[in-house]
């Protein structure tokens, strides 16, 4: 569960800037994740890109390619967006 909420978070990021640079859609996202705990149990980069690519379905993002860097931060960041 605590990995649906990170991925609305990140897709509220994505969404925000693609309002900014008049997207229509967004195509690519690159995130870099390091480690996030939550209810004792880490966040898999795996579990994140199910969930984005749930959760964008029918929304700008629909389709959109994830890639997720492991990194030794704590957290993420949202390195790149592309769209058109």
């Amino acid at each position: 569960m605590h990995d649906l909420h990170e991925a609305n978070k990140i897709l509220k990021v994505i969404f925000d800037y693609a309002g900014r640079n008049k997207l229509r859609k967004v195509t690519k996202a690159k995130i870099e994740l390091g480690s996030i705990i939550e209810h004792g149990a880490e966040i898999s980069a795996e579990n994140l890109v199910f969930n984005l690519q749930m959760l964008a379905r029918g929304t700008l993002a629909d389709g959109f390619k994830i890639e997720v860097r492991q990194t030794k931060i704590d957290g993420w960041v949202l390195k790149e967006i592309e769209g058109e």
